[in-house]
């Protein structure tokens, strides 16, 4: 018999559901309103004054007082903003400031306004209203729910609320939630991971588990541990476990083994939540790619992602955009950030409505011989691959090796295996054919010559977790890069498993 609070989520579905559909029907519009809206809004700022948002009527206007930046482009105003002066990037003084350690930038202050806030609660909401509508199972609401996430103490930025954004976030489960919710806010405020993940075991294992998120490596962690603890597989321990929901890493090289810790399959929802905007969500539990949210504060732009580091690179709106292009992703949002590259590449998978899939980091790419291999790209060739070979891959990273003692250069593979292939020489193999039809300019350099086929180095099932723990980023939402184009994460790598 369904419950009152399921009959409640339901009716909540529907409407949210209705919502959604109204505006993406409508785009092109939707995002015109909201770009427009935006440059009302901040017209009187100091970005507004100095890029004449007064004369703004259109995207062509636009594109031309407002260039494409990022964040060191516009820290010269975020660090007025720190210091505390108002009407800056927006109008008035940020609600929050969401703090994340960056490579080039150090620490960023990434502003969170009055405004930009509830877009972040409502599209994860409505992420957990469109599965309830789609699936007609909203059964997890009987039950507890799990979030790992950082630690919810925030800290005062001259009188601005600072912390990381799942810890901001955190403080606007709404009431009739808290009883359902887990860890406890005392465990939630312990900032060594490994320490709260085994805590957080202590507090889960007996419970009604029915709804578990967050970025698969970790909760792979923690599901590790809780077996570790009871004997038990996941389904075992939490037989109504019904929903994982997850984002910032592509599930597909985690799913294999997560399924095997939990004992079947379960429903997963994917998430593109960022510290500037929530971007997206799984709308569909059928249909690939998440919904691109046109309807929340935020002004997208495009940059076909090989000429990102142009000059002057051509950008494009929404009603541009064409199907299994690689674009830089650029964002304008009601938090005050402007032609911001917030550095990740998707690629749209579908234009009515506008979905995407995420694939990969501007940055995060080898094309040390012009190859341009993106992350999607190996992710996608060693899923195929593991498939094949039944074995299972907890983690891994790729890097070049230009200047070998021996032989060509190649591409590196450094795989953390839970279950090893009976045959790691046909396991090569078989993932170098995967990434030559993957990327056709990596097959003419094996063709040519240029390259020998790729090698992997084995590392211990729990390596990259050594790796994260060696470099102070264990936990949290910190991730191993897939792919760079030197050899830092490799030869670190070569240090701790290697070389002794």
């Amino acid at each position: 018999m369904m419950s009152i609070k399921q009959r409640i989520a339901r009716r909540w579905a529907k409407r949210a559901v209705k919502a959604t559909k109204k505006w993406a029907q409508n785009p092109v519009k939707t995002q015109n309103k909201v770009l427009m809206d935006l440059v009302k809004t901040a017209k009187n700022t100091a970005f507004g004054r100095d890029h004449d948002f007064e004369n703004i009527r259109n995207y062509a206007d636009f594109v031309m007082r407002v260039p494409i930046s990022d964040y060191e482009g516009l820290r010269p105003y975020v660090d007025r903003m720190v210091a505390g002066e108002a009407d800056v990037l927006w109008q008035g003084k940020p609600l929050y400031f969401s703090k994340t350690s960056g490579t080039t930038s150090g620490v960023k202050y990434i502003p969170i306004s009055k405004e930009s806030m509830p877009t972040h609660i409502k599209t994860a909401q409505n992420a957990l209203f469109h599965y309830i509508h789609n699936s007609g199972d909203a059964s997890f609401v009987d039950g507890k729910w799990i979030f790992l996430q950082g630690s919810p103490t925030l800290s005062k930025t001259n009188g601005i609320s600072t912390g990381r954004l799942s810890g901001i976030v955190a403080h606007y489960v709404p009431s009739y939630l808290q009883r359902n919710r887990l860890p406890s806010w005392k465990t939630n405020c312990i900032d060594d991971w490994e320490q709260k993940v085994d805590a957080i075991v202590e507090e889960t294992r007996q419970e009604d588990m029915r709804l578990i998120s967050g970025i698969p490596p970790w909760v792979k962690m923690y599901f590790e541990r809780l077996k570790e603890k009871s004997g038990k597989s996941i389904s075992e321990l939490f037989p109504n476990f019904s929903l994982f929901v997850y984002g910032g890493v592509n599930y597909e090289p985690y799913r294999d083994v997560l399924e095997e810790l939990i004992g079947r399959k379960v429903d997963s929802v994917e998430l593109y939540p960022a510290s500037e905007a929530f971007i997206a969500f799984q709308d569909q539990l059928d249909e690939k790619g998440m919904l691109l949210q046109l309807d929340s504060g935020v002004f997208y732009e495009f940059v076909e992602a090989d000429k990102a580091f142009d000059e002057n690179p051509t950008r494009i709106s929404l009603a541009e955009v064409k199907l299994g292009v690689n674009y830089a992703v650029i964002l304008n949002t009601s938090a005050g950030l402007w032609g911001y590259n917030i550095g990740d590449t998707v690629e749209f998978v579908s234009l009515h409505p506008y979905r995407i899939i995420v694939s990969g980091r501007i940055k995060h790419f080898i094309s040390a011989f012009g190859e341009h291999v993106i992350g999607k790209e190996v992710e996608q060739a060693m899923n195929n691959t593991v498939k094949k070979h039944q074995a299972f891959v907890s983690e891994f990273t790729v890097a070049p090796h230009i200047n070998p003692q021996e032989g060509l250069s190649h591409h590196e593979w450094w795989v953390a295996f839970e279950t090893p292939p009976k045959d790691l020489a046909t396991f090569t193999a078989t993932l170098d054919m995967e990434m030559r039809q993957q990327n056709t300019y990596y097959d003419d350099l094996i063709s040519g010559g240029v390259l020998r086929p790729l090698i992997i180095r084995t590392l211990p099932a729990d390596a990259f977790e050594h790796y994260m723990k060696s470099i102070g980023k264990l936990g949290g939402q910190n991730k191993t890069p897939r792919l760079t184009n030197d050899r830092k994460v490799a030869e670190s790598l070569n240090k701790l498993f290697y070389i002794k």
